[in-house]
């Protein structure tokens, strides 16, 4: 299938064949036959794409703020090759589309194959095939034209606007900003029985609006705010909708002149709130923001696990305004014939594109059109590919995030023969294919494992994945590494360890700081004789309450996303089996801790105390190790700087190495020779139900806990 992309580092755009994307529950799998295209926000997203490289650092600055903090940790040319990852990816465009469902999970209600949808979101791109989470999707009224039903995620942001605004019957309403959101928002008040004033500096937009309401104006009108007066019996508006994108406080401050007294300001728009207060102040105004499509928007209960929220709690989610916005299509409440001023087939994108960055004519809804009868693929095959190395081991990949696209990756094209990929999103498993000279591109990761050109599956999807794959690869027979965590639950430890037992294959997790240059050099001078002392201080830095890691479910939290890391390392420098384990956190709102000492006891004597805080300076190196035994002492900052002290200091410096080649190097040579892989199994098994008995800790209080 085909889907519209762009490289955000030159703005070049083009339909790109890319796999079906992957089902995943709770979502629906749909056939487009159109979608739409956003005049200001895509609009801008190309614009700012094809700037130089200084005029997207001024249109970005907060992203060249973290540019910068990259750089003091990974160095220049990293950073360098991580930023021209980032912009030479496969990004894609669009987020309103309709069409019709092929295909659902299995825990979908209320849809079936054959659905006519509307869908949005950022999964509801240009694309020939979109897989939207259910909460994102709305079964259409029967006769709802499809091409109308496309504008619906616009439709929810201008109903959500709407909502914010609470007018009854026979109010008024001024909108600022006559764009396709504003347009919509016309509609909707009229519809709704409300007043409405439309103004805007566009005099294309002017013109466009003027086809179904006869209170438009220019906003540079010399009496505009007298004629506003006038039209509202004196009184000013009873709310102000802001659909405006702009630098300029005038909407604000404008909105806050012509509203009544107790009335209510909605930005809808992209507009700053540095407004003049006076008649804020004077008049008591309301001023609200609306985000997006409503009450769910950016939730991730809601929109990727499907939670709704209980009507008679929340009336109005977004999936209920997409709903409502529908039905006043099919009612004819709403024309939106008007607005479309432009239609093109699916393979003229780019020209659509082309026609609002011209801005010469006006533009209005611009609606692409698919053709919904062409055979298409669900799988990429790119023959022209050649693998950049032969050998025995035959990699497939499940995931291709930006950790493995800038660690891994970068490594296993040196080391190993990538023969497939699969990836939750369709453009970054192209991206990543033509990259790295990857010839198959398959629509769901249970397919990499069935691959006879696969003897090798690296599973580096989201955590709550990860024993899935493991445990079907292994089933395969064939070799597998997976990145940290090895899974989420310890309920989930025995079939892995069944399916490893009957499996042909090997099993690695990414431990790969024991791999190291200077961990090497540690063991080689404190030597193993003797029981060790470990104290190992992590600077983790602050992850927001939202992050997907801290979703018990995706995630697992950091103790077992992370900390399982510094377990292993603990336990290869004591290189002893781990005795028992306890841990206590801080207490704070966080749905998995974060800030927490961690003590583990080894059956050699050996004691280690690993300090695992979120919330110290950014200043601070992220990783301090201290290792003592026998007189002797090593002190590693970062894995950059190791000092080895023994009756005299000798200290070294290197560029940081936190051991991704030397890992992936010792995994390949262990299949290669047909030997065992590099960390026991027994071993993957220990740290990771160790890092269990941590959380169980925690609970407990900080009770030592013996494995």
């Amino acid at each position: 299938m085909e889907q519209l992309t762009q490289n955000l580092k030159d703005g070049k755009m083009e339909l790109t064949e890319v796999p079906f994307p992957a089902l995943k529950e709770g979502s629906v799998l749909v056939r487009t036959h159109y979608s739409v295209i956003s005049p200001g926000t895509e609009g801008k997203t190309v614009k700012d794409a094809r700037l130089s490289y200084l005029g997207k650092a001024k249109a970005r600055q907060e992203e060249v703020k973290k540019v910068i903090a990259s750089a003091k940790t990974f160095g220049v040319k990293k950073t360098y090759e991580m930023v021209m990852n980032k912009l030479e990816a496969y990004s894609p465009l669009g987020y309103s589309c309709s069409g019709e469902v092929i295909a659902l999970a299995n825990d979908v209600r209320g849809l079936k194959v054959g659905d006519q949808v509307a869908c949005g979101g950022g999964s509801a791109g240009h694309s020939e095939v979109v897989c939207v989470p259910q909460n994102l999707c709305v079964k259409l009224p029967e006769g709802t034209p499809l091409k109308e039903a496309a504008f619906t995620t616009m439709g929810a942001i201008a109903m959500q606007g709407f909502r914010q605004a609470e007018l009854n019957l026979g109010e008024s309403c001024l909108v600022i900003g006559l764009g396709i959101i504003g347009q919509l928002s016309m509609q909707i008040l009229q519809a709704a029985g409300i007043q409405a004033i439309g103004i805007d500096i566009d005099e294309k937009q002017l013109a466009l609006a003027q086809q179904f309401s006869t209170q438009i104006y220019h906003r540079n009108h010399d009496q505009l705010a007298e004629i506003i007066e006038r039209e509202t019996h004196g009184h000013g508006v009873d709310a102000v909708l802001i659909t405006a994108s702009t630098s300029s406080t005038d909407p604000v401050d404008f909105a806050g002149e012509v509203c009544r007294k107790k009335g209510k300001v909605i930005i809808v728009g992209a507009v700053p709130t540095g407004f003049a207060r006076k008649n804020y102040f004077k008049k008591e105004l309301d001023l609200r923001m609306s985000s997006s499509y409503g009450p769910g928007r950016y939730e991730s209960n809601y929109e990727e696990k499907g939670l709704d929220y209980p009507i008679s709690y929340v009336r109005w989610t977004e999936n209920r305004n997409m709903q409502s916005f529908v039905q006043l299509i099919a009612n004819k409440s709403i024309d939106l014939q008007p607005l479309i001023t432009h239609q093109f087939s699916f393979k003229e994108a780019p020209k659509a594109y082309q026609t609002i960055l011209d801005g010469v004519e006006v533009v209005g809804g611009m609606v692409l059109e698919y053709d919904s009868k062409k055979e298409i693929k669900d799988t990429v095959e790119l023959k022209s590919h050649v693998n950049q190395k032969a050998g025995k081991v035959k990699a497939g990949l499940i995931g291709a995030g930006s950790f493995a696209q800038n660690f891994l990756l970068p490594v296993l094209k040196e080391e190993v023969e990538l023969s497939a990929i699969a990836t939750a999103r369709s453009n970054n498993a192209r991206y990543v294919a033509d990259k790295y000279q990857i010839p198959i591109c398959l629509p769901d990761a249970a397919q990499v494992p069935l691959q006879e050109a696969v003897n090798t599956v690296f599973i580096l999807s989201r955590h709550d994945t990860h024993a899935q794959y493991v445990t079907a690869s292994l089933k395969a027979n064939k070799n597998v590494y997976v990145e940290k965590p090895l899974c989420l639950k310890e309920e989930e430890l025995e079939p892995i360890k069944e399916a490893y037992k009957a499996s042909k294959g090997g099993l690695m997790v990414g431990f790969n700081r024991r791999f190291a240059p200077q961990i090497k050099e540690i063991k080689d001078f404190i030597g193993s004789d003797l029981p060790k002392a470990i104290h190992y201080r992590i600077n983790a830095g602050n992850l927001p309450a939202e992050h997907w890691v801290h979703d018990p479910e995706v995630g697992g939290g950091r103790i077992i996303g992370e900390a399982c890391h510094f377990i292993d390392l603990c336990r290869y420098l004591a290189n002893s089996e781990i005795e028992s384990v306890s841990a206590e956190a801080m207490e704070d709102h966080l749905p998995t801790p974060d800030k927490v000492v961690i003590n583990l006891k080894f059956k050699n004597g050996s004691v280690a105390g690993i300090s695992y805080f979120a919330n110290g300076s950014k200043a601070l190196a992220k990783e301090y190790l201290e290792v003592h035994s026998g007189g002797k002492s090593a002190v590693l900052e970062d894995f950059k700087s190791l000092s080895l002290i023994d009756k005299k200091v000798s200290k070294s410096k290197a560029k940081q190495d936190k051991g991704y080649q030397a890992e992936i190097q010792a995994l390949t040579k262990s299949i290669s020779q047909g030997k065992a892989m590099p960390i026991p199994f027994e071993e993957l098994y220990e740290v990771t139900l160790a890092t269990f008995k941590v959380l169980e800790s925690i609970k407990l209080k900080g009770e030592r806990i013996t494995l």
